[in-house]
């Protein structure tokens, strides 16, 4: 009988992606997988290191796997990603249980792993040496790309697609170079035919992944071939319904690439650009290096070029040595260019990184969450005002599935549906009856009401 894997997910867009194609790579290798960890005679923690918050989900799940072992003899327990790359043997020394520890570097060997383990092997570390010096890829960590599966109607309707690994801007207080290691952008002609078998399978929108996705810059057949020239190529490809990317840097953002989104009709006309600070002593102590002012001529020309932009942004608050100032420049910013929406979080240290090594975490928590709640209340009242806008307008929706979040005055979900628009901004419509027929299909909505996070309407019969 073929073993029985679970994954857990902890973190980004990156991790899911992991996790999806380390699922298939044991697939292939006669596993199968469960879809609950008690069912499961594998289960596999696929770790974030960001914050300290998603370290912290990892260490309770591991300081209960003694006990889960002693009542299922021979189950094997392997802790994978950033957490693993970052800690490596101290997790097998702190946690006993726990079988195999593989960095993000190393995905290729886990299925060898896992089956060294049920093998009677005692516990493997499995993490990269010497990381930043890696120039090339192995071919095996490669081919868990190359090969996804891609069968011919098994894929959803969205799906994931890694253009780069790494990164190389060294925030102060990121800890991603040191567990993901150093920019390396993926053969051209590897992405887009990725993309493409997705389509055949019936993928319709697919996201393009990177650290810092606009770094993308593949040298092959003796020329550079740019981000804004893989968009090009990506988004020509034919039933490619929406072509997305994450995360860009304000650094390197060229012209080029608002043009690609303004000319190519798979784009979408969603970017996510993090400034993570208003404050130009800030970004400078963040080792951000552009200034408010280039961030917001950046914005600028990109509204130029894309006059309907949708941007999101992320910001951190109670960074080492933020004054009250320093915060009110970033609540500036966040007005001035009037995001989407914005993801915010206050400041945890991360070992190992500049600003753990040489700045005090000298921002009380009392004061970091007030101003936490303080830019997401500001955030709120942005939101709400441009999703007012929408309110009679019909926008074209990408269906996920049910929704989990009920029309204000509406007690009953259970025909209500939810996607996302092409500037990312969340429906929740009326479907009576027509969940199962309409997931993972475009769908036209007209929008009646509006709250901070989520937009409501009703479905437009076609015409």
């Amino acid at each position: 009988m073929a073993a029985k894997v679970h994954i857990t997910t902890f973190g980004c867009q990156m991790n899911k992606l992991d996790s999806e194609l380390v699922a298939g790579e044991l697939l292939g290798d006669g596993f199968e997988l469960a879809g609950l960890a008690d069912a499961a005679d594998v289960v596999v923690f696929n770790t974030c290191s960001v914050r300290q918050h998603a370290e912290n989900r990892v260490l309770t799940c591991l300081g209960r796997l003694a006990k889960q072992k002693a009542q299922r003899p021979g189950l094997v327990a392997a802790l994978v990603g950033c957490m693993a790359q970052r800690q490596g043997a101290e997790l097998l020394l702190q946690f006993p249980a726990l079988d195999i520890v593989c960095g993000p570097g190393e995905l290729h060997r886990l299925s060898g792993l896992i089956k060294k383990v049920r093998a009677g092997a005692s516990q493997q570390l499995a993490v990269t040496e010497r990381l930043r010096a890696r120039r090339e890829v192995p071919a095996g960590l490669e081919e868990l790309d190359v090969s996804r599966r891609t069968a011919k109607g098994s894929c959803k309707a969205q799906a994931y697609v890694r253009v780069m690994r790494g990164c190389d801007k060294f925030c102060s207080y990121c800890v991603v170079p040191s567990v993901r290691g150093r920019e390396i952008s993926r053969p051209l002609e590897h992405v887009v035919d990725e993309v493409r078998r997705l389509v055949e399978a019936g993928c319709i929108e697919i996201t393009l992944l990177g650290q810092t996705v606009n770094s993308y810059c593949y040298s092959g057949d003796s020329r550079e071939v740019s981000f804004a020239e893989l968009l090009r190529k990506v988004g020509a490809i034919a039933a490619l319904e929406r072509l997305r990317f994450v995360t860009s840097y304000p650094i390197g953002f060229s012209e080029d690439i608002f043009r690609a989104m303004a000319e190519v009709p798979a784009v979408c006309n969603y970017l996510h650009l993090p400034a993570q600070s208003g404050s130009g002593r800030i970004l400078a102590a963040m080792n951000r290096p552009y200034t408010v002012r280039q961030y917001l001529a950046l914005i600028e020309q990109g509204r130029a070029i894309v006059p309907d932009l949708s941007l999101a942004g992320d910001f951190i608050v109670g960074f080492p040595g933020e004054s009250e100032q320093d915060f009110e420049e970033t609540v500036r910013l966040v007005r001035a260019v009037g995001y989407k929406n914005c993801f915010i979080f206050k400041y945890s240290p991360r070992p190992g990184t500049a600003a753990a090594k040489r700045l005090k975490d000298d921002v009380p928590a009392e004061v970091k969450r007030r101003r936490n709640n303080e830019l997401l209340a500001v955030q709120e009242e942005i939101s709400r005002e441009l999703h007012r806008a929408f309110i009679g307008q019909t926008v074209e929706v990408l269906v996920e599935g049910p929704s989990k979040s009920a029309r204000k005055g509406r007690a009953d979900r259970r025909h209500q549906l939810t996607g996302r628009t092409r500037g990312d901004h969340i429906v929740v419509f009326d479907a009576s009856g027509k969940a199962d027929e309409l997931t993972g299909k475009l769908v036209h909505v007209k929008i009646v009401d509006t709250s901070a996070l989520t937009l409501f309407g009703e479905l437009v019969a076609p015409a």
